[in-house]
């Protein structure tokens, strides 16, 4: 729509995880070597906390693709809210176990259990990775302890990586979740961007897409991107690429204040206590 007008290959700010647009704080490249041992080693549970927008999912994803993890076979899992039996069915599915393990826990864990050590032998990782951890009802939480406890004589036969929002983290400080969380060997969080990172994303995304920052945005605009989506990744992307469409609808370039605040009024992005003018 926009990316003639502004000298773009494709469109720099969309919201699917690509891990080809993916902007590396400290933070982020330790969790993906976390992410990424988790799903090449033999650690049992690791856990991603961070909140909603981060890129906690763009993160996994870059893992699953990563050289490090392709000996890893790795079952994705990114609605969690499911029924015991429904978990059941989809481990079999993953895993490629019969269609009796699919109906029978008894008969998945045998079928998973073997699958898993013929891999170990053939020195091949296996993985479950589930996403929007915070959305686990205990009773699958309890079911994803008892997979950690699959083992050789030395060895985890099956890596799990949660990733979920901050509440996920205070799940596991409650006792009745102990022995999940004492299986925990791995751990790490994403945190909001700081300005200069917001700056380096925003560059970045626009890079990959072809484009010069200088030529898009105003300094004034992406300081005021920032403040506004609070460091968000996700938030950033929704208030850059509607900035974008704004003013290409405008013949605005580039884009200014102006333009960006007008977006988040839009959208109800505005700071707490700002004291822009929103008369419009």
């Amino acid at each position: 729509m926009y990316e003639t007008y502004f000298g773009l290959d494709e469109r720099p700010f969309e919201l699917t995880p690509n891990p080809r647009f993916l902007y590396m704080t400290a933070p982020h490249r330790e969790a993906l070597t976390t992410l990424e041992y988790g799903l090449s080693g033999r650690t049992g549970i690791a856990v991603l906390i961070g909140e909603a927008g981060t890129g906690k999912t763009t993160l996994v994803h870059a893992a699953l693709h990563s050289q490090n993890t392709r000996q890893s076979l790795a079952v994705y899992l990114n609605n969690p809210s499911l029924t015991r039996d429904e978990f059941v069915e989809f481990l079999a599915a993953g895993f490629g176990l019969s269609a009796d393990a699919a109906r029978s826990k008894t008969r998945c864990l045998y079928e998973l259990t073997e699958v898993l050590a013929k891999r170990h032998q053939a020195r091949h990782m296996s993985a479950l990775v589930i996403d929007e951890a915070q959305c686990l009802p205990d009773v699958l939480l309890e079911e994803i302890r008892l997979l950690a406890n699959i083992e050789s004589a030395s060895e985890k036969l099956l890596s799990i990586i949660l990733a979920g929002q901050p509440e996920f983290a205070d799940r596991l400080n409650q006792s009745s979740l102990r022995q999940l969380k004492q299986r925990v060997g791995l751990r790490c969080a994403l945190r909001p961007l700081r300005r200069d990172e917001t700056t380096a994303y925003i560059a970045a995304r626009i890079g990959v897409a072809g484009g010069k920052t200088e030529r898009i945005f105003t300094r004034e605009a992406i300081d005021t991107v920032h403040e506004c989506a609070g460091g968000i990744p996700r938030t950033i992307s929704v208030i850059c690429d509607n900035a974008l469409v704004t003013a290409f609808a405008l013949d605005r370039r580039p884009v200014d204040t102006d333009v960006v605040l007008e977006v988040c009024r839009d959208f109800d992005f505005m700071p707490e206590g700002a004291s822009y003018d929103k008369t419009g």
